[in-house]
């Protein structure tokens, strides 16, 4: 067992003392050990804000509109959907938009003296880590990138994707490279040392608020009534069903002047992972055996994806949350898959990024590709545009 599966384990045992699927005597012992953790995490990020609030700690302004899209939670709102239609619609509004990503699980292929080397002689110009696209082209691999700002480097044109930790030096490069007129920060809001114009926050409409815990008690980053900080607020896969007017009015509690906007994660056909721009309809998944596999953070919305659609599920695999396979993972899952029965593999766009490529085609894999709906709030959207694009 290597580190990072190591790592992917503990991590696991610990979602699950969270979620209460764990309830032995060490469990209760570790679940009242995150509680106290979670005190102390809770005073740090108060005193974190505070600090930017009272302009102690100053954020900086980079001479650029700046769109902060983020979460309360950790992970599982579907953001990166979200990241990519503000970023194609204010891009066919002319404006030129640049991504800038922390790069969560990406690896830094340099070797020492290279980043040495840049530190040391690039004085001139800070250069991000990462450029995983200038727009035009993509430059980097998945691995280096990190999946989520390949997938939108993939699917975005005339759109620059940067990685590094510290965004106001991606931002610089960015407006000073591409001549960036805005800029998004994906999994922004807690990135304060950027100032942003416009606060975006995700909010999973099946899952709002996970068990209320902060961090490491629950899967809070911040308490519940720092949503006040949100301009726009996205309920995310929502239904449309009137159970949901409780929520909102939960939310409006803690911030009654942010726009609520309900939006759906909406298939919209398969594609092959191995050979891709080859699509299949909807409707070539009905009456099929099908075998999942997923490293998501919620991959329970998938599966049901896949059974609404009309598929069989004969096998379902899951891997911690942007796991990265490996060759004999994959290979050993496909015997497990037609030994079940399976006549085609089904995984996410985000997890096809982190597949090694294979040789056998005994068996097809393929994505499901997911796009968003608004449900009900088109006006608020399309006035957040307008208001990015006229500042």
């Amino acid at each position: 067992m290597t580190l990072r599966e190591l790592g992917e384990h503990i991590e696991q045992y610990f979602i699950e003392v969270i979620r209460e699927r764990r309830k032995g005597p060490f469990d209760s012992f570790v679940k009242g050990f995150l509680f106290v953790a979670s005190r102390f995490y809770l005073r740090a990020i108060n005193t974190r804000i505070w600090l930017y609030d009272n302009r102690v700690i100053r954020n900086r302004a980079i001479g650029c509109l700046v769109v902060s899209i983020g979460n309360l939670t950790c992970g599982g709102t579907g953001k990166t959907p979200i990241v990519e239609i503000f970023a194609r619609t204010l891009s066919q509004k002319g404006r030129r938009v640049a991504i800038l990503s922390r790069g969560y699980r990406s690896r830094d292929k340099r070797g020492f003296f290279e980043k040495l080397g840049k530190r040391l002689f690039s004085k001139k110009k800070k250069f991000p880590r990462c450029i995983v696209s200038d727009g035009k082209d993509l430059l980097q691999d998945s691995i280096t990138a990190g999946d989520e700002p390949y997938m939108l480097a993939s699917n975005l044109k005339d759109v620059a994707v940067l990685v590094d930790k510290d965004r106001v030096k991606s931002g610089l490069y960015a407006i000073d490279e591409f001549k960036t007129d805005v800029l998004i920060l994906d999994d922004g809001f807690q990135y304060l040392r950027l100032k942003p114009h416009i606060n975006i926050v995700l909010v999973d409409s099946t899952s709002p608020f996970d068990n209320h815990h902060v961090l490491p008690r629950g899967l809070m980053r911040e308490p519940i009534e720092h949503i006040q900080r949100a301009d726009y607020i996205f309920l995310t896969k929502s239904d449309g069903s009137p159970r949901l007017r409780h929520l909102k009015e939960f939310i409006h509690k803690h911030n009654h002047r942010a726009e609520i906007i309900e939006c759906c994660h909406r298939p919209k056909y398969l594609e092959a992972v191995f050979d891709r721009g080859r699509r299949y309809p909807l409707t070539s998944l009905k009456g099929k055996k099908l075998a999942s596999i997923s490293a998501i953070a919620k991959p329970a919305s998938f599966e049901f994806f896949l059974e609404e659609l009309g598929g069989e599920l004969v096998l379902k695999r899951h891997f911690a949350d942007h796991h990265r396979y490996r060759q004999q993972e994959m290979i050993d899952f496909i015997n497990d898959a037609k030994a079940a029965g399976a006549e085609l593999i089904v995984t996410t766009e985000k997890d096809a990024v982190r597949m090694p490529r294979l040789d056998r085609r005994d068996i097809d894999i393929q994505f499901l590709r997911v796009e968003i709906d608004i449900l009900s709030g088109q006006e608020s959207f399309d006035q957040c545009i307008s208001r990015i694009c006229f500042i």
